[in-house]
Order: C-alpha cells, then structure tokens, then sequence
C-alpha cells in the first residue's frame, strides 16, 4: 500500500463526494441490504455489553469468601490460594484463542458458560450443606470458574473487532466498562432474592451467564457480514459510541446510588428491574440506525457531516505510518537526512550527541520503539524492555487493584465493617466502571488534547499509592469507602486501556496472544499480593469461639497495617514503571500523531 500523492487525494475525495450525491435508485435495495447489516451489529454490541455485565463473577468473591472458608475450615492462606484460583483462569487464556480457530464462536461461548455453571454450581452445593468436598475439588472448581471469565471476555472481543474494526478500541472499552459493575449488579440481584444468603452469589454466578448466552445466541448467530464503512458512516458510528457512553454513565450512576442501598426485598427488586431496563435501553439504537439512514437518503440527501474526530488508530493508518516510516528510513541511509534510527531503535543525531548522553537517556533510547502498530509475535515480544516496563505496570497497578477486591471481605469484617461489605464491593465495581469508561476519553478529546496512551496510564496509576497510604494511616469508614473508590477508578482504567495499548505498541493483529501474555501477571499478582496479605493477617489472628484453630479470625487494625504500606510501595514502582514506559514510547506516539493530522489536511 502506498500513500497517495496530493492530487491523488483530492481526486478520489472528489469522487466519493460526486457518487454520493448522485446514487442511482438501483443500489437503493443493496442500501437496505447495508443498513439492515449495520442495525445488526448494534445488536451484536448490546449482546456483548450483557455478557460482559453478568460474566465479571470474580468481582463477587468477597461476598461469599467468608462463608466458603467457615465451609471448607480453611486459614486464610488457603482461602488466599481459592482467590487466585479464580484468577488463574488467565494463564489458560490462549485455550480460547485455540478453541475460537476450531469451533464457531457460539460454540465456545456455550462451552464459556457451561464451565462456569459446573464451577459455581458446585461451590453452592458445597456452602449449602448439600455436598461435602475436599479442598483440592474446590481449588479446581475455581479455576474453572476464572477460566470461564477469560473464554467469555475472549469471545466479546473477537465480536468488537469483527463487527467495529475501525471504532473497535471505542467498543471494546465501552463493552469491557460493563465488567466492572458485575458485582453490583449481583448484589443487587442476590438481595432481591434472598438478602442473607451469601450463597446466593454463588448460584447466580452459575445461572445467569448460561440464561445471557443463551439469549444472545439469536444476534450472534445472525452476524452480518460487513462491508467497509465510508467516512460518513465511520462518523456516525462514533456518535452513537457517544451517546451509548452517556447511557453508560448513568446506568454507574444508578448502580452506585442504589446497588447496595435497597432496605428490604421489594425496594431491592424495583431497583434490580430498574438496573434491567437501563441495560435494555441500547437495544433502541437499530431502530435509531434504520431512521437515521431512512431519513439522509430519502428526505436530506443533501446533509454532510465532518469527519469525524473519535477515529483512533485504524489498521489503514498504522499501514500507512508504517510504510513511511520505513521510506523515511531508507533514506536516512542513504545520508539525505540528519535524524538516524538505529538498528536498536535508538532515535540519535550526530555522534556527538550521542557520545554526550547520560546514563539516563540511554535507558530510554535502549532498543526504542520506532513505530505503533509494528506487529511483534511472542518470541519476540518477550525480549523487548518495553513489554517488561508495561508488564511491571500492569502488575504492580491494575492487579494490585483486583487482589484488593478479593480481600475487601476481610478487610470489611477486621475493621468491624462487616455490614458495609456490600456497599464497599458496589463502590469499588461501580468505580471500576466509571474508570474503564474514562480510558475512552483520550480518544474523543485527541484533537483538542493529545497525551500517549502510555502517558494517560501513567495519571491513572496515582490514585493507587494514595489510596493505600491513605487504608494505612486511618482505620474509619470514610477512609474504607475512599481507598475502595480510588483503587477501583485505577484499576477499571488500566484493565480497559490495556487491550487498546497492547494493540498499539506490538500490533493489532497479534493482540489476542500478546494480551493473553500480559495478563498472566494477573495470577501471579493474586498469588504473591494474596499471600503477603494472609500471612500479616495470620499472624495477627486470634482463636474465636466455635471455629477451628485454622480458621481464626483477625480483628483491629493491624490485621491490614503492614500490608497496605507494602501495597502502597509496590504501586509506586508500578508508577515508575508507568513512566519510564511513556518517556521510551512518547516519540512513537508523536510521530503517529503528526502523520496523522497531517494525512487528515491533504484528504480535506
């Protein structure tokens, strides 16, 4: 693919403005046919948003870890060992990539869906009395509960991207925001069923992904295929993203005022059915596609919108810059050019400059990289600084973060806030929420504000270390609630920015793997951060009454004292980290930027 000259450019936007405007009646049936696969693909979204929003189960297991762990008489350490299990399901990530190239993506969704129903259908048989199971069955049945997670969240981003390759870093932090309010969500579903069965939880985890599933066989199975979008429709696409944001926000909104606030049974149903209808109120946007479309083709034809300014990195772009960049480099070869890119990536001018570096320059120029979008497969991927730099972040930020709300039940029930167990798992959900919503803003302020991806990461790292010295110097609730609300606004950022960073800095095609990679931090982190935890709140535990020596309880505290300072250090290595990433990167992000705006005046 080569760029077009500027004459080039002109022509064909001329073109494409002249057979827009004069469109025979002829293609109008091959219209209908466009539209009626475009409505579809809404649905497809909206299918995706609800699997998203029931298949975050492991946001939930602080509302049932207290009651597992008097089932099962286990220490702390062990019930720390079932978290990361549920965790874990993330190193068996590339299963599903595996699975989707020899079965139809329905296919491993239903198969998704029935290893969570066996997983957290027996847990609940277990909590129940029903069933007694020794520790290790236990162990395996959440480490098919996370699995499961990771085949559902597998399987909705192959529908972003299929269905939204352009807009698709737009879908996929939209659909990926509505695994943050999963717990929320539940609570309020358990409470509208049975308020004082923890094991509630664990039964809802098992049904209702199947029921979602089931209920989005009927879009998905009818996938249209699609043709490329003009300018026009690309646009229009990201005003709907829009709107569907604002929805977004207010269904947050919703869930943090009244997900754990429902005094009895009935209050807790109407709030349930009003959670409901915000999530079935996207479904309106097909019919909104259909008018739209109806109505600029049949009655104002004439209308023009601009192109639009919520585009991100589309694959024809990174080609393009790619392409150049290689151009600009062999001619730099030839001597033409001052500015030299070394063989390491090393963006350096005359060698007295680089004899005049300091250590620290070195370090961010070391094996640089020169361009987004360059596709690195794993053998590769492995060997580069930057993906340890971006590996660190991640593990020291958004894992951090996750591991926190697994032991918000304990961390509620030894600061004697075991009644706002609920409230604190809403709040950090409902927070996770709002920050993986907010990961899209850099894409529509871009034009009035450009800042690298790996720069944003870097500001949604600094809520993390606050929080935790803030958990450390206080013990009140006030303190509980904003520690919880700050960890969750960090973390639901990073986990929704990451799949969008991965594509960008080691190439969209190979996300599915290279992403699968980065998140195997994710039970390595639960395991170590999880163990830290439980040995500093052993430590402090004390025998009660009628429970087992294993199974004692810690109160006060200094049961979460030392490991909220050692959180806090380790975030902020996570935020060095974050940092150095950006400095190494921001140079790839400029130039693409610059080509970018560049390309849009010659095309206007």
């Amino acid at each position: 693919m080569r760029p077009r000259r500027d004459s080039d450019r002109r022509r064909f936007a001329l073109e494409s403005a002249n057979s827009a405007g004069s469109e025979s009646p002829r293609r109008r049936p091959k219209l209908f046919v466009l539209m009626a696969g475009q409505s579809r693909k809404w649905m497809i979204l909206v299918a995706t948003i609800w699997i998203q929003a029931f298949t975050g189960t492991n946001f939930d297991f602080s509302q049932y870890s207290s009651s597992l762990k008097s089932a099962l008489h286990v220490s702390q350490v062990q019930l720390n060992y079932l978290a990361t299990a549920n965790d874990m399901g993330k190193v068996f990530g590339w299963s599903s990539g595996l699975a989707l190239m020899h079965l139809p993506l329905s296919v491993v969704m239903l198969i998704a869906a029935s290893m969570g129903f066996f997983g957290y259908g027996l847990q609940w048989l277990l909590i129940t009395g029903v069933v007694d199971l020794p520790y290790s069955l236990v162990f395996l049945l959440c480490l098919l509960g996370g699995c499961s997670i990771c085949w559902f969240n597998t399987v909705c981003f192959v529908l972003c991207i299929r269905n939204f390759p352009v807009n698709r870093a737009l879908a996929l932090s939209l659909t990926v925001s509505f695994n943050g309010v999963s717990a929320a969500l539940y609570t309020l579903a358990a409470n509208s069923i049975d308020p004082s069965s923890d094991a509630m939880y664990l039964l809802l985890n098992a049904l209702l992904p199947l029921l979602i599933c089931i209920a989005a066989l009927v879009p998905i199975l009818r996938q249209p295929a699609l043709d490329p979008l003009p300018p026009d429709a690309v646009n229009r696409d990201s005003v709907i993203f829009l709107i569907l944001n604002f929805l977004a926000i207010l269904t947050g909104l919703y869930l943090l005022l009244f997900g754990s606030s429902a005094s009895g049974v009935t209050s807790a149903r109407l709030y349930f059915g009003g959670a409901i209808l915000l999530l079935i109120f996207p479904l309106c946007i097909p019919g909104i596609v259909y008018a739209r479309a109806w109505f600029r083709r049949t009655i104002h034809s004439s209308f023009r919108m601009e192109s639009s300014s919520f585009i991100l990195v589309h694959d024809d772009d990174l080609e393009m810059h790619k392409e150049l960049h290689s151009r600009r480099n062999s001619i730099v070869s030839n001597g033409d050019t001052y500015s030299l890119l070394s063989d390491n990536g090393y963006v350096f001018g005359s060698q007295k400059e680089k004899d005049s570096d300091v250590c620290c320059e070195r370090m961010i120029g070391q094996d640089q990289l020169a361009v987004l979008g360059e596709e690195h497969p794993a053998a590769v991927i492995v060997r580069r600084l930057d993906f340890w730099l971006y590996y660190i972040t991640y593990f020291c930020g958004g894992t951090l973060g996750l591991v926190y709300s697994n032991n918000l039940g304990q961390i509620a029930q030894s600061l004697g806030q075991s009644s706002n167990t609920s409230t604190l798992v809403t709040l950090y959900a409902s927070f996770s929420f709002f920050g993986r919503l907010l990961s899209a803003g850099p894409d529509y302020i871009r034009n009035k504000l450009y800042f690298a991806r790996t720069g944003w990461l870097s500001i949604a790292l600094i809520p993390t270390p606050i929080a935790f010295f803030f958990l450390a110097a206080s013990d009140s609730l006030l303190a509980l609630q904003t520690g919880t609300a700050l960890i969750g606004l960090s973390s639901g950022f990073i986990f929704a920015a990451a799949v969008s960073v991965t594509s960008e800095l080691f190439g969209p095609n190979s996300v599915g793997v290279n992403h699968n990679i980065l998140i195997t931090n994710i039970p390595t982190g639960s395991l170590l951060y999880g163990f830290l935890a439980a040995l500093v709140y052993d430590a402090n535990a004390h025998s009660t009454p009628g429970n087992l020596p294993d199974s004692a309880v810690c109160m006060g505290r200094q049961c979460y004292f030392w490991t909220f300072v050692w959180w806090g250090c380790i975030s902020v290595l996570g935020l060095a980290s974050s940092v150095l990433l950006f400095l190494r990167t921001k140079h790839a992000y400029d130039h693409f930027e610059k080509h970018r705006i560049s390309t849009q005046s010659i095309v206007s």
